[in-house]
């Protein structure tokens, strides 16, 4: 008798995996659409899940034939590849953990300063931000319990329902059908950032796999969760796009703000859909956080150096014939892992770490200031540049290095050619949306994707329409 397509244990893994990747990639969905229009985004949503799942199990099916001393997603890259392999996974790994937080806090900054009007500056609501999540940031080991990422999950659920019920609500009924956007090859190719941050689940598969009862079942439950996700970005995006079309914002949330669009939404729930929100960054910035100050303490302080690297045994294990499942269970020997916490017992070293981690807290203040006014390109940019590289391209990689020799013929084309294209998206990605960061040009029209006739007055305005 066939077992069931999921077990309580797969459905709790398939819950863990929703709440860590549901986060503020969902608030450019609408915007996504509103960039490239409703074929072209669909598109690229479904090129993006199709790559993002396929690169997720990926990572699952390497660990299933690795060493059982590979615990980590850099474990995965030393194992393949090497030091180099583990090198930049972790620099890479880094970057996420570290500019991720930065777009926290400017988002946080904004919705502060709509929640508290007349109170502060966003510069100033984004320092407070930072010196208030620091102690958070000081505790020496921080791990992620379920119910914390059920709460920071639900946040984002709550929010982005509120906000779209809000614009709905509004901006129904339609005196005219919204406007379209005007095509263009920088506009559709945007959306690549936003999709790769939103679906960045790839460093979570390894410590997930590790806690399954049966590993092989992974598969099914990345599968399954990531096409539930992708199933909640098309509903947010064609329900936010369906009444504004080209004139939504690149953020949900501020579509909901201000006159902007022609209304002024019910004040209780904007405050409703904003709290909600920054509950989920609350949660979410030391958490996402703690990975890149661990990676610091051990590049700057020396600290777990047993934490960052294999045993002879298992760095060996790569050899020259694809390894098999019966290989991996040669090295079912028990495994002792380190804990992180044994680092800060010496004397003096959680002081260095707390002073490296307040360093590092200050820089991304810093950062988010400078930034505050370009949530969207920032959203872009690190999806782009960190994010594709962390969660796609490199798992790919090190699942073609390791099965190469059983894949099948088309199962190598498509890993190459999503390889190619998503390396090559990111840098054309990236590039643009650092331009807009670090020289941009002058301010744009308030609407700059749809036609010039729609660009500066929102589509409903009877009396500039004439209608």
């Amino acid at each position: 008798m066939a077992g069931p397509f999921l077990t309580m244990e797969d459905m709790k893994m398939c819950f863990s995996l929703f709440c860590v990747v549901y986060g503020i990639g969902t608030l450019g969905m609408p915007g996504n659409y509103s960039r490239a229009g409703y074929v072209w985004a669909t598109v690229a949503l479904a090129f993006m899940a199709s790559i993002n799942i396929y690169a997720s199990v990926c990572i699952s099916k390497v660990m299933m034939v690795a060493p059982k001393k590979v615990q980590t997603l850099s474990d995965i890259g030393e194992w393949v590849f090497g030091k180099p392999g583990r090198w930049v996974t972790v620099i890479t790994h880094m970057l996420v953990c570290t500019m991720v937080p930065i777009v926290f806090l400017v988002l946080g900054g904004t919705l502060l300063t709509v929640l508290f009007p007349s109170s502060y500056a966003d510069s100033t609501w984004i320092a407070l931000m930072g010196l208030s999540l620091l102690p958070v940031c000081l505790i020496p080991t921080l791990k992620e319990g379920a119910g914390t990422a059920a709460a920071g999950a639900l946040g984002t659920v709550l929010a982005d329902v509120i906000a779209l019920y809000i614009l709905v609500d509004e901006m129904t009924p339609m005196p005219v059908s919204p406007p379209s956007p005007e095509l263009s090859v920088s506009g559709v190719t945007a959306v690549f950032g936003n999709l790769a941050l939103a679906y960045g689940a790839g460093v979570i598969i390894p410590s997930l796999q590790r806690e399954h009862s049966q590993p092989e079942r992974m598969p099914r439950v990345i599968t399954v969760t990531l096409g539930v996700i992708t199933t909640f970005f098309l509903i947010i995006s064609i329900t936010g796009v369906s009444v504004v079309g080209c004139q939504i914002p690149g953020n949900l949330l501020f579509a909901i703000t201000g006159t902007k669009l022609g209304f002024e939404a019910s004040r209780g729930g904007v405050i409703l859909s904003f709290l909600f929100m920054q509950l989920h960054i609350t949660i979410a910035f030391a958490l996402v956080l703690f990975p890149a100050m661990f990676i610091a303490e051990r590049l700057v302080l020396g600290l777990h150096k047993e934490l960052f690297t294999l045993d002879a045994d298992a760095a060996a294990y790569d050899d020259l014939e694809t390894p098999t499942k019966d290989d991996a269970e040669k090295t079912d020997a028990p495994v002792h892992v380190a804990d992180a916490a044994d680092a800060y017992k010496a004397p003096g070293a959680y002081l260095k770490a707390a002073i490296l981690r307040t360093v590092m807290v200050v820089l991304c203040v810093v950062i988010a200031i400078i930034f505050k006014d370009k949530f969207s390109d920032l959203l872009d940019f690190v999806g782009a540049s960190c994010t594709s590289l962390c969660c796609m391209i490199l798992p790919i990689i090190f699942y073609l290095k390791t099965f190469y020799k059983t894949m099948s013929l088309p199962e190598k084309a498509f890993a190459i050619v999503s390889i190619l294209v998503t390396s090559a998206l990111a840098i054309y990605v990236t590039i643009n949306t650092g331009k807009a960061l670090f020289a941009p040009g002058p301010p744009g029209p308030r609407f700059p994707f749809c036609a010039a006739e729609f660009q500066d007055f929102v589509y409903t305005n009877k009396t500039h329409y004439n209608f």
